[in-house]
């Protein structure tokens, strides 16, 4: 065989090489992309199914809800709520969070003190907005409390789960004398959290006030005002 007809035969071999590696790629790329948009599919849903499930702070009394969970785990988490003056603590509870996860932890939906975030790879949102607004020298704090009973977390993967939300959502108003508040969220991704105080003219810090490692977003509304703290107990049963 001649050095032409060898290197024709080479090189024959290297374009059907390059061929195979670069098809292997393209497929693992567009599997990434593929499981990526369904986790990102299931994250919209699962939070758009919090936000409908949890969210009762206009109706009392008894309510039931079905979410469906698939590819990751649906908890419950402890999450601290305060109401600070401007030299103590005036309020604190425990809110409780509802928190799915997805098996690799990239993505991750939480409902908690009111809100709905959502986070891919680190990088947070807010998807529903707690009921923490100020207006006309007053602050307006409402927060769900959701006192938690049976499943601490469910899992699914391969399959699809339905988890049963039994609520019995009672409400109770106070009115905190004037003063310079502040409102505390503990949170694990607390950007979101930042943002949405930020735009309602607040300055926030973050501040672990247990030592737990969770540090809670501390937003100082400016001036001095009386405080309209509505807590929505909602006996919350995760069947």
């Amino acid at each position: 065989m001649t050095d032409r007809a060898q290197s024709a035969v080479v090189g024959v071999a290297l374009l059907l090489a390059m061929t195979v590696v670069g098809i292997g790629a393209l497929t693992a790329a567009a599997g990434t992309a593929l499981q990526d948009g369904v986790a990102a599919s299931e994250s919209a849903r699962i939070a758009d199914a919090l936000d409908d499930s949890l969210d009762h702070t206009d109706g009392a009394g008894r309510d039931e809800s079905t979410v469906e969970v698939a590819g990751g785990t649906l908890r419950v988490e402890n999450r601290t709520v305060r109401v600070l003056n401007d030299s103590d603590t005036v309020w604190a509870a425990d809110a409780g969070a509802v928190v799915y996860e997805t098996g690799d932890g990239s993505r991750r939906v939480a409902y908690h003190a009111g809100a709905v975030t959502a986070s891919h790879a680190g990088v947070g949102r807010m998807d529903a907005p707690p009921s923490v607004a100020p207006a006309n020298g007053t602050l307006y704090v409402g927060v769900p409390v959701l006192n938690a009973t049976g499943s601490d977390a469910v899992s699914a993967f391969g399959t699809s789960v339905d988890v049963t939300f039994r609520t019995n959502a009672t409400h109770e108003a106070h009115t905190l004398p004037e003063n310079r508040y502040r409102v505390a969220v503990e949170t694990p991704t607390p950007a979101p959290w930042e943002r949405h105080f930020a735009e309602r003219n607040a300055t926030t810090t973050r501040r672990d006030f247990d030592g737990d490692g969770t540090e809670s977003v501390v937003a100082a509304f400016p001036g001095r005002r009386s405080v309209r703290l509505v807590v929505h107990d909602l006996r919350l049963e995760v069947a």
